[in-house]
């Protein structure tokens, strides 16, 4: 795993591309893979984006998708913030968990008709 950080950006086609300093290691590019980017190989090395015109919002779901995995893999990633699939502002917020008292077998209520055993 190298320490050079991944960089997941919109380029100046309107495409969405990985860059950084060093090629990206094995691992990394199955990651990317499984998040929808594709992988060509150039003169210079290897270039890999999303397909093209498959929507903006389809782009930054996977973009989004694949710097989550990346991260969560520990590798350092930078997203371009116009690519994020909801604006950290915007994230919606988590619902309460529920305890373990409300999971536990209670009482029926009182004048409640039981079903007899047969």
């Amino acid at each position: 795993m190298s320490d050079e950080t991944i960089r997941i950006t919109r380029g100046q086609g309107g495409e969405v591309e990985v860059e950084g300093q060093a090629p990206v290691d094995g691992f990394a590019a199955s990651i990317l893979k499984r998040a929808g980017f594709d992988t060509y190989p150039t003169l210079r090395g290897v270039w890999i984006r999303l397909p093209f015109d498959l929507g903006r919002t389809w782009e930054n779901e996977h973009a989004t998708w694949a710097a989550e995995m990346l991260a969560a893999a520990r590798y350092r990633v930078d997203l371009d913030p116009d690519l994020r699939a909801t604006p950290p502002t915007a994230a919606a917020p988590s619902t309460p968990r529920r305890t373990k008292t409300a999971m536990t077998a209670q009482p029926a209520p009182a004048g409640t008709p039981r079903r007899q055993r047969r």
